[in-house]
């Protein structure tokens, strides 16, 4: 009957706020589905105290009464949900462009919608040659960074990104992609033109540009680069995993996520190099920007690691009808890559969770796993895990259980800290125009060692008197010695 009745109240709510779609509406949906599905929202009550919540809630209704602009609603909403925690935690606008007939807009209807933007109408030809003519380098030049080819030109103070190759559909010739401005701020815009501001804009040696959104690498003029920084760029810009050997004494396995379709790869590129790494007493494991993924993704770096029993505290799962569709979508959509085992896993976790509406369930029937294997590897002896604060969620989990190695140091900055409340779910609004992002999850490890919003500390903190270009080259150092 308890189940019935929540159900019924869940879809009266949903056809209530089907009936407007602007932002208070939207507001109202988001903190029922925060308060009644977030697994931190009663920890973070607890901590704060309920009179800090009313009172909070209480500006942002009152901001978002007076919204109308579909971004701003966002911010307020954003702002509200910063109350809980800096990760695992969103809302934003989707569907921006929308079609006349009510339907996915065509990408016609996409490229008119953008038709007034600001562009830069140039020759191409004659840019050219009066970049080869340049004595010195700066950030003006023809650049590359992931689908898009961008120019950037000075005009008076400040420098223009604008495409030169692009979609064609969301972003076409000419229009300004980014502005560097005077004081090497950047405003910066994303595939649906929305904004985001950047405090600092670097040149790198005379080949790349980094934002702290993206990379962008120089293609013409062609110039030299110094290795160190073809190694950074390289390792900072990849999307998938790859291994390089340093020199005789030290390896590096570089990995850029964990996210469940990417395992094979990973496995492949341990498989291929495993004799290259066991026969090397140094290895660098390079996660930075690993926002996380799965879990399952890390498991084959744990024997190579290993030099004692392993303990990982459990998290327990919130169980609502709406949390725990999320196995259903894992099993049907084919969300994370799982094999048939895997989803025996979603299903049976589905049917137990079924079970036990409104409770906290741990899916693992007992609070820590223990690791314990057979053998400790003579190679490598040393293993140096390059951290910085791009490093979130399962990666960090990935780290807790290796820094129990003797073997493992941790080299960088403090990490992000997103881990204790985690993860996550997306689901779209009533008017389907918006996507709220919460966590189902909270670790059993609270509240004795917490790591949301403190971040897990390196053993060898990189100063930033030490360029990031040469990180691999000072951890390399270190293990050499």
């Amino acid at each position: 009957m308890k189940k019935i009745l929540f159900l019924i109240t869940l879809i009266s709510k949903i056809v209530a706020y089907g009936q407007d779609c602007d932002c208070t509406s939207n507001f109202e949906w988001v903190k029922e589905t925060i308060e009644e599905n977030d697994a931190g929202f009663q920890f973070v009550i607890d901590k704060k105290g309920e009179d800090a919540y009313e009172q909070h809630s209480s500006i942002i209704k009152d901001k978002v009464s007076k919204l109308e602009n579909s971004d701003g609603c966002a911010d307020a909403i954003n702002e509200w949900l910063a109350f809980f925690r800096s990760g695992h935690i969103s809302f934003k606008r989707i569907n921006i462009v929308q079609s006349q007939s009510g339907n996915e807009p065509s990408n016609q209807e996409i490229i008119d919608s953008y038709k007034d933007w600001q562009k830069i109408e140039i020759d191409l030809d004659k840019f050219k040659k009066y970049l080869s003519n340049k004595e010195h380098h700066d950030f003006e030049g023809i650049w590359f960074t992931g689908s898009y080819t961008i120019g950037i030109i000075k005009k008076g103070d400040e420098y223009f990104g604008f495409i030169i190759e692009a979609d064609g559909v969301y972003w076409t010739p000419g229009q300004v992609k980014f502005i560097i401005n005077k004081d090497f701020s950047s405003i910066y815009y994303m595939r649906d033109h929305s904004a985001q501001n950047i405090e600092s804009v670097k040149l790198i040696g005379n080949n790349y540009i980094e934002t702290g959104i993206i990379t962008l690498k120089r293609l013409f003029p062609s110039t030299t680069t110094e290795p160190e920084i073809e190694r950074y760029f390289k390792a900072i810009s990849a999307e998938n995993p790859y291994f390089e050997k340093i020199n005789n004494e030290t390896t590096l396995l570089r990995i850029p996520r964990f996210w469940g379709p990417v395992k094979h790869k990973i496995d492949s590129v341990i498989s291929a190099n495993k004799e290259t790494i066991l026969s090397s007493p140094n290895l660098i494991i390079d996660l930075r920007n690993n926002g996380g993924g799965s879990d399952r993704n890390y498991r084959e770096l744990l024997p190579i690691l290993y030099t004692n029993p392993i303990r990982v505290v459990g998290a327990e799962f919130l169980s609502t009808p709406l949390n725990n569709q999320r196995m259903l979508d894992i099993i049907n959509k084919d969300l994370y890559g799982l094999d048939e085992e895997g989803k025996k896993w979603a299903q049976k976790s589905y049917d137990t969770l079924s079970k036990h509406i409104g409770e906290f369930v741990n899916l693992d029937e007992k609070p820590v796993e223990v690791t314990t294997l057979d053998t400790v590897l003579e190679n490598p002896k040393n293993i140096g895990i390059i951290i910085n604060e791009g490093i979130g969620s399962t990666t960090e989990q990935f780290l807790l259980a290796a820094k129990q190695s003797k073997k493992v140091k941790l080299f960088g900055t403090t990490t992000l800290g997103v881990l204790d409340i985690s993860n996550m779910y997306f689901v779209k609004s009533p008017c389907k125009d918006y996507e709220l992002g919460y966590s189902l999850s909270k670790s059993m490890r609270i509240p004795e060692m917490t790591i949301d919003d403190k971040g897990i500390q390196p053993d060898f903190y990189i100063d930033k008197e030490i360029p990031k270009y040469e990180w691999i080259k000072f951890v390399t150092e270190i293990l050499n010695e």
